[in-house]
């Protein structure tokens, strides 16, 4: 039995909207910038673009080529993946493969169904955490803030007192 895909529509959904991962991946690159302290300008210049480039990537109403996820990945110094990291499977299933698949294809285009947990790094309050550490003048007291939140997370604690 073959399968008979219908031609994708550059990606978008069969409404003309951004498709959803491409939504997902420029949340991804925002949150990095944004972590980093870059404007859209600065990491504009570095990538050798217009910041209404990145703009557009950021809002998902552009594709990320593979190239240029590439080349962004080394300038906010994280791996590929970390764009598709907490991905919702509501979105992960509304790739463009998914809006060309024939009706039947569900049976051949299985999805991973594991819930995937609410991504913290999306949080305002990791943000501003992440800001204020980068902000502390004294690395070297700030590289002992971070092992005491790296110790106190790998310790469990039942109403104030250590288990």
């Amino acid at each position: 039995m073959t399968l008979e895909f219908k031609r994708s529509s550059r990606g978008r959904t069969p409404l003309g909207e951004p498709n959803p991962i491409d939504v997902h991946v420029g949340n991804r690159i925002r949150l990095r910038r944004t972590l980093l302290g870059l404007s859209q300008e600065k990491l504009a210049a570095l990538l050798g673009l217009t910041f209404q480039q990145v703009q557009k990537y950021e809002r998902g109403m552009n594709r990320v080529g593979a190239s240029r996820l590439w080349d962004i990945g080394k300038v906010l110094e994280v791996p590929i993946n970390f764009f598709f990291e907490d991905m919702d499977k509501t979105v992960a299933s509304q790739s463009p493969r998914m809006f060309s698949a024939p009706e039947n294809a569900s049976l051949y285009l299985a999805e991973d169904q594991e819930e995937l947990d609410v991504d913290p790094m999306n949080r305002q309050e990791t943000i501003e955490l992440v800001k204020a550490y980068y902000k502390i003048p004294n690395r070297k007291a700030a590289k002992h803030i971070f092992d005491l939140v790296v110790t106190m997370s790998k310790t469990t604690y039942n109403n104030g007192e250590e288990k």
